[in-house]
């Protein structure tokens, strides 16, 4: 049998042959004692998950279209986070995308495929932000009278804090991260007063409700002593001095009045201390018992003192464009 010589095959230099892939030059040797040192310098020079992640996005949308490209590749579609944040159905939040009703960090989205990040971006349909993070949510509270509005009482009194851990206890299987939710109380009530109070994480909501240039209207019915007289109402709407400047309704009816007591119902906008006791009281008819009935666009309806609900999408579309959210 014969065999056929073949040549033998030259493998040029630096191909997996003829030498190594590194030059020993290449090659640092630490020794122990250096190797803690560097490794810690290295720790905490490194980035941590959620810079790593902002950093990484960023990339991303440079290299689709630009810094202000939307886009982030490990998103979720557009029209899913719509969905689930209770705006429409997938396939309405399709067509409201492609109407161009949506941004995205400012930038008006048309694709209803484009993929976002909702936990980082701030998302708006018609000009209304959409709340796509399920921990932030705002809570509907009927505060008890006797009940404090702080946070925290070096009396040991009952406080909304307390109502505000009751509630996200009895609703953590509502929430992706309960154990790092804190409500807070949106404005305040007087100890004794009761109705109406927020309690809120959504801090651009809670700043502008509380804000002096976006007070919106409250409503609270007061039982005074006294029998309310018709000229009341009128010298309520034309305003009160009072020490700290002057003081007006918006509207006042007397809903009951009698020899022994009246029921009024007032509205007005100003966010003064304790101005609808002072009020009645320069008007001759001090407070037996107030409550707050309205706030805006929201009501307290059936809910009885010491109950609380989370705020409906719509309802907090509704506050959003009350303060121009």
């Amino acid at each position: 049998m014969s065999h056929e010589t073949y040549p033998a095959v030259q493998v040029p230099l630096g191909e997996l042959g003829g030498e190594e892939f590194y030059d020993a030059d290449d090659v640092e040797e630490l020794n122990e004692e250096e190797d803690a040192e560097l490794l810690a310098a290295f720790d905490a020079e490194a980035l941590d998950e959620d810079e790593e992640a902002r950093i990484v996005a960023e990339r991303e949308r440079a290299g689709r279209g630009g810094a202000d490209d939307p886009y982030v590749a490990t998103g979720e579609r557009l029209q899913k986070v719509l969905a689930h944040a209770g705006v429409a159905s997938r396939r309405a939040c399709e067509e409201i995308i492609a109407a161009g009703r949506v941004s995205v960090d400012g930038v008006v989205v048309t694709e209803p495929g484009v993929r976002v990040d909702p936990s980082r971006q701030e998302i708006r349909v018609d000009g209304s932000r959409v709340l796509t993070d399920p921990d932030v949510i705002t809570v509907l509270l009927h505060k008890p009278a006797g009940v404090v509005t702080t946070m925290e009482d070096p009396q040991g009194r009952p406080t909304v804090a307390d109502l505000a851990e009751q509630f996200i206890s009895e609703h953590r299987t509502e929430l992706e991260h309960p154990e790092s939710v804190r409500l807070v109380h949106v404005g305040r009530l007087d100890t004794e007063t009761e109705g109406l109070l927020l309690l809120s994480n959504d801090g651009d909501l809670a700043h502008r409700l509380m804000h002096p240039s976006f007070e919106i209207s409250k409503t609270y019915v007061a039982i005074v002593e006294g029998q309310v007289e018709g000229w009341v109402p009128r010298k309520l709407r034309r305003g009160i001095e009072l020490d700290d400047g002057l003081a007006q309704a918006d509207r006042v009816v007397v809903k009951d009045a009698g020899p022994s007591g009246s029921i009024v119902e007032i509205t007005l906008h100003s966010g003064k201390n304790r101005i609808v006791r002072r009020m009645l009281d320069a008007v001759g008819h001090p407070v037996t018992r107030l409550a707050r009935t309205k706030l805006g666009p929201l009501g307290i309806g059936g809910l009885r003192p010491g109950q609380m609900r989370r705020l409906t999408g719509e309802e907090i579309t509704a506050l959003q464009q009350e303060v121009g959210l």
